[in-house]
C-alpha cells in the first residue's frame, strides 16, 4: 500500500469517527432534549440547527469523505486486493450508504420540510413530534452506526495491510 494511500485512510479513518461522533451525540441526547421542549420551540431549535450545520467544519468533513469513501472503495477493490483492500472498499461503501446516501435520502429531505414550516404553526407542532422526532432519529442513528463500522472496517483494513494508523 502507498504511503500516500495509507495517509488518506488514516485522516478518513478520523473524519469516519468524528463525524459519527456528532451523528451520535443527536441521536443519544440531543434530540431527546429537543422533544421535552414544546412543538414550536423544539421545531425551531432543530429549524436553527439545520441552518448553522453547514459551516465549513462539520460540512467539510462530511461532504469531503464522499469522494474520498469512493477512492477508498475503488482503490481497496481494484488495486490493493486480498482481506486488507475488501476491508477498506467495505469502510468505503459503508459509509457511502449508510451515512452519505441516508443522509440525501432521509435526513436532508425531512430537514427542508421543517425549514419550510411555521414553527408555532399546529401543523408544524404536530409534524415535529409525530414525524420528524421519531423517525429523524432513527435515520440517524442508522448513520452513527454507519460511521462506526466504515471506521471499524476501515481500521481492520489497515492493520490488516500493515499500515496502523499514526
Amino acid at each position: 500500500m502507498p504511503l500516500w494511500f495509507a495517509l488518506i485512510a488514516q485522516a478518513a479513518l478520523l473524519s469516519y469517527a468524528l463525524v459519527g461522533g456528532v451523528f451520535l451525540a443527536f441521536s443519544d441526547f440531543i434530540m431527546r432534549a429537543l422533544s421535552q421542549l414544546d412543538g414550536a420551540s423544539g421545531a425551531g431549535a432543530m429549524q436553527n440547527i439545520n441552518r448553522e450545520v453547514f459551516r465549513w467544519v462539520f460540512m467539510t468533513l462530511f461532504l469531503g469523505l464522499a469522494p474520498v469513501s469512493l477512492l477508498l472503495a475503488g482503490y481497496g477493490a481494484l488495486w490493493l486486493g486480498g482481506t486488507a483492500g475488501v476491508l477498506i472498499a467495505l469502510g468505503g461503501l459503508v459509509y457511502l450508504l449508510g451515512c452519505f446516501a441516508v443522509t440525501v435520502a432521509a435526513n436532508v429531505p425531512m430537514n427542508e420540510a421543517l425549514a419550510a414550516m411555521d414553527r408555532s404553526a399546529p401543523a408544524t407542532q404536530a409534524y415535529w413530534s409525530g414525524t420528524y422526532l421519531p423517525r429523524w432519529t432513527f435515520w440517524n442513528s442508522l448513520r452513527t452506526l454507519a460511521c462506526a463500522l466504515a471506521a471499524a472496517l476501515l481500521l481492520a483494513g489497515l492493520l490488516r495491510a500493515g499500515h496502523p494508523p499514526a
